[in-house]
């Protein structure tokens, strides 16, 4: 395997869908699971398709309790193509399973550069015979609509025919999770099915609440120099299927290519879904030109995202970037969507979006701002149902809900499923109010990195006034200590909900809440400061903001409670009442305590009680915050924080984490490099590798982690370079990780396309390509320098430090 290249050799049920979520296809449009096209979904394999912001909501009975989930919708599966052979003269045997026909050998390769999955394999054919099968498919990165699978058969040893079933299935469910199961999971309705002769067949169906109109169309054909005995197009009610048969002899192989065209409803400049999916599949060129330019596509990101790590961790880092790839691609600047958490490749989460954008747009700022800025318009369009979510509750502001869908309306589930107990729970987890502090550091830092002003005074500007709004309505102050405090929320460690005994959820305090709430409020005042005049005035018009309110910002951005205990930063008021855990206790007795909620509720105790987390809270200051931002910051509100009250607090966190999210590893990892901490690498390597061990133990199968998967993305970036982009310039701060002490990458800042940054053997290389752009202005810690289109500047950075 090279750098390019990851392969699966035999065929292992128990790890099929893992294979699969890994082997995703997509193009940011759609993506379609990699799995093998002659089997149908069940317990060993799942071939789900899925198009980004097709979303269908359904009521379920769960608990006794009536609720309604929205889900990102498995639309019909277009890959189905199966095969059965007759020697000749003999009767046809039966279709090919791998369930039934044992393989020779069998092998999947990924290529990261073409944009392809190949799969090859052999079973036997008699005695002295076999079958040897080249099956390659593509989910096209030029034309968003388009994918081919190309099967070749080559006959070893015998003659005779081979019967080949192309389809397009309707009768698809959404049944990737199996903790879902007890949900009701039909989403598709009004399915019919035709064709088109001579090589077509089509599939049109509706989702049952959303009525988005999903059509899909496949022309299947073989070599011209191979005819077929027999092509019959059959439609069926909720199948449409193409059928061939094809001589077949030693020595001359024969190729099939079945392309399909995908359209909705929801696609802008088309009106008739149906039409356009035949009209667009009639058209494709054949597989060869197909292929040809899905790889010239591919080319062109690479260009644009030129990554240069050695070893294993710059293999790693292509494949995550791979699939960011084809999760978020140019042709996601075009569409209404968000950030799913788990890609398009599985059904986790719903297919909902969090608040992983605040790891994705780091990376994307520099290199596809425009893809950043659809994502954030996904977020400006819903917050007029923010604003009115916020009013249900009596605040004023946005309230961005932490689950999100079609509509921005709140989509996470009012009770959860523990598959350790098998009891449905309450769920909490909406209080985790910071989503909105989330939103606004990614709208003010797209802005620093692409200089795009007219989108920080315009949408960027609205939506930060009302997450502040927002926050200084919720905060509420405390005569006893002079200072605001916000009450009643979750913060992003998860575990916690509620203090011991309460008879409410929600907890106070919580401090990354409350520190990127005072930094929400302090960047939009000072947005507002030097917003034009008109411009200022415009837009208190238009939110109904009376200027009297700033006072009130201004105080509690200068006064937000922060709690301490024993010489560290708490994660919430209250923190230091809770019991220690017995680690070693529970990690005897279970092996893996990642999910430590889950366990201490099967026993019937409650993580609410002790010091544990599930991720990085506190620490996810250190994350988004350069230290000498975060010490200013906590300065602003009247605290001291220096390097010795950090490192203990950092200390303090990692003995009471237990990683249950991938994100934990990542941010972990990364603010220990900005200490420069000799054990960072260990929760490097981890984050590296959370997807494509699968550390969570079965929960890759159900899609990737993109916000890990782009984190690491980041960390090189940004974690390895100290790189932050603020007051019209690039600051660095290189830290030494002897692990990753070479590395090179290009970024797309302001109107400069193809930075480069590159270090090694001491010296950190900044080139700034020719353009008629102006100079690059470069801020380290002891200097600053200006490099000018066309040069190069090589800086001397140490290669070690000590903490």
């Amino acid at each position: 395997m090279s750098q390019w290249t990851w392969e699966w050799t035999g065929y292992a049920p128990s790890a099929e869908r893992l294979r699969e979520s890994l082997c995703t296809l997509g193009n940011g449009y759609f993506a379609t699971r990699g799995a093998l096209p002659e089997c149908r979904a069940g317990l060993v394999h799942y071939p789900g398709t899925y198009v980004a912001g097709c979303y269908d909501r359904l009521e379920s009975t769960v608990a006794g309790r009536q609720v309604v989930n929205e889900d990102l919708v498995n639309v019909p599966n277009w890959l189905i193509l199966r095969f059965r052979l007759r020697r000749a003269e003999g009767a046809w045997g039966s279709w090919f399973s791998p369930g039934k026909h044992a393989f020779l050998y069998h092998r999947h390769t990924l290529d990261l550069q073409r944009g392809t999955l190949t799969r090859s394999f052999r079973h036997q054919n008699g005695k002295a015979s076999s079958l040897s099968v080249e099956q390659t498919r593509l989910v096209h990165m030029g034309d968003p609509h388009l994918a081919a699978l190309q099967t070749v058969f080559t006959a070893e040893g015998w003659s005779g025919e081979i019967e080949i079933e192309s389809a397009l299935d309707g009768q698809v469910l959404n049944g990737n999770v199996h903790r879902y199961r007890a949900l009701e999971r039909h989403h598709l309705a009004q399915v019919r099915t035709g064709a088109e002769d001579p090589h077509t067949v089509w599939l049109s169906c509706r989702t049952n609440t959303s009525d988005i109109t999903v059509a899909l169309a496949a022309r299947t054909t073989v070599r011209p120099d191979r005819s077929p005995v027999s092509s019959v197009l059959r439609p069926g009610r909720h199948r449409a299927v193409h059928r061939l048969i094809v001589p077949i002899t030693p020595g001359r192989p024969v190729a099939v290519e079945k392309t399909v065209a995908l359209h909705t409803s929801r696609d802008p400049a088309i009106s008739d879904p149906l039409g356009e999916a035949v009209d667009r599949v009639s058209t494709a060129p054949d597989f060869p030109a197909l292929l040809d330019s899905h790889i010239a596509a591919w080319e062109r990101l690479w260009r644009r995202t030129d990554l240069r790590v050695p070893d294993e961790a710059g293999r790693i880092l292509r494949f995550h970037l791979f699939h960011v790839l084809q999760t978020l691609s140019p042709h996601t600047a075009d569409l209404d969507v968000g950030v799913p958490a788990r890609g398009l490749h599985g059904e986790a989460y719903r297919g909902h979006v969090f608040w992983d954008e605040l790891f994705v747009l780091p990376y994307l700022n520099l290199h596809f701002p425009e893809i950043s800025r659809a994502l954030l318009d996904y977020r400006y369009r819903r917050l007029p149902r923010a604003c009115r979510s916020a009013a249900a509750t009596g605040r004023a502001g946005a309230m961005f809900p932490w689950q999100s869908g079609s509509d921005g309306r709140e989509e996470t589930q009012e009770w959860h499923l523990n598959p350790d107990s098998g009891r449905w729970l309450p769920d909490h987890s909406r209080l985790q109010y910071h989503v909105g502090s989330a939103i606004a550091y990614n709208v003010w830092q797209y802005c620093e990195a692409s200089g795009d002003t007219e989108y920080l005074h315009t949408k960027g500007a609205e939506t930060l006034l009302q997450i502040a709004r927002f926050w200084a309505d919720l905060a509420v102050f405390d005569p006893s200590t002079g200072r605001y405090r916000i009450h009643g929320v979750v913060g992003p460690d998860e575990y916690h909900d509620s203090y011991p005994g309460a008879d409410r959820p929600g907890l106070d305090d919580n401090t990354y809440t409350n520190v990127t709430a005072a930094w929400v409020i302090a960047h939009t005042l000072e947005l507002l400061r030097r917003l034009p005049a008109w411009r200022r005035e415009e837009l208190f018009s238009r939110v109904r903001l009376d200027a009297d309110e700033l006072q009130k910002w201004e105080e509690v951005s200068r006064r937000l409670h922060v709690p301490f205990h024993q010489g560290v930063i708490s994660q919430f008021e209250g923190y230091d009442d809770l019991v220690e855990l017995q680690w070693d206790k529970y990690r005897a007795r279970y092996g893996a305590i990642r999910r430590l909620d889950r366990i201490l509720e099967a026993e019937g105790d409650t993580v609410n009680r002790y010091k544990a987390s599930k991720q990085a809270d506190v620490l996810m200051l250190g994350y988004l915050f350069s230290p000498a931002e975060l010490r200013a910051l906590f300065g602003r509100l009247g605290y001291d924080l220096d390097d010795e009250i950090w490192y203990r607090t950092v200390d303090y966190y990692l003995r009471r984490t237990s990683h249950g999210s991938t994100l934990s590893e990542l941010v972990h990892g990364l603010v220990l490099a900005k200490a420069r901490r000799a054990d960072a690498w260990q929760y490097v390597h981890e984050a590296l590798e959370a997807d494509i061990a699968d550390i969570q133990g079965g929960t890759t199968g159900e899609g990737i982690h993109l916000g890990a998967m782009a984190g690491t993305l980041d960390l090189v970036q940004r974690g390895l370079t100290g790189l932050e982009t603020r007051d019209d310039a690039l600051w660095l701060d290189p830290v030494p990780l002897p692990a990753l002490s070479e590395y090179g990458f290009t970024l797309r800042y302001r109107g400069h396309w193809g930075i480069g940054v590159r270090r090694r053997s001491g010296l950190l290389e900044i080139s700034v390509p020719e353009s008629e752009e102006s100079a690059v202005r470069v801020m380290l810690p002891d200097r600053a320098v200006t490099i000018a289109p066309g040069e190069i500047c090589s800086l001397e950075v140490p290669d070690s430090d000590s903490p």
